[in-house]
């Protein structure tokens, strides 16, 4: 079963804590430094919030998967599509490991789907950037 991610950044952690945990009606499910994230069933979203790559407010989006099935079948549905996608396996992020293909939509919006395949040491948040798609050809298809 798929799961919207939404990931926005914040300049105050704590404060973002508390309105998002007040806002869902629950705690963190994850947090470490300069991160949190909550996996909600009701709505089936991921959402984290950290302080480690951009302005307060930026945000990309994104579908997780259960599997590097739903993945692999994922990224032929985007490459039929004809959409440019730029992949990142085996990569650290938000203190996982995941495996990525990007998009990014005509207005500049990056969209992600991943498939998480685990927690790892609680000290490494990972590389957060997001591939850059600056040809031009790329933000018009």
């Amino acid at each position: 079963m798929k799961r919207i991610h939404i990931g926005t950044y914040v300049d105050d952690l704590e404060r973002a804590i508390e309105f998002y945990s007040r806002l869902f009606g629950t705690p963190p499910s994850l947090q470490r430094p300069g991160y949190a994230k909550w996996m909600l069933d009701d709505p089936r979203v991921n959402f984290s919030i950290d302080t480690h790559d951009g302005p307060p407010g930026a945000a990309h989006f994104g579908i997780q998967v259960d599997s590097r099935e739903e993945l692999d079948a994922a990224r032929a549905r985007i490459d039929a599509a004809g959409l440019v996608r730029t992949d990142q396996d085996d990569l650290v992020c938000g203190y996982q490991l995941q495996h990525k293909s990007w998009v990014q939509a005509p207005h500049g919006v990056m969209w992600e789907t991943f498939f998480t395949a685990g927690v790892v040491d609680d000290t490494d948040y990972g590389d957060p950037s997001m591939p850059l798609f600056d040809q031009p050809e790329d933000r018009n298809r």
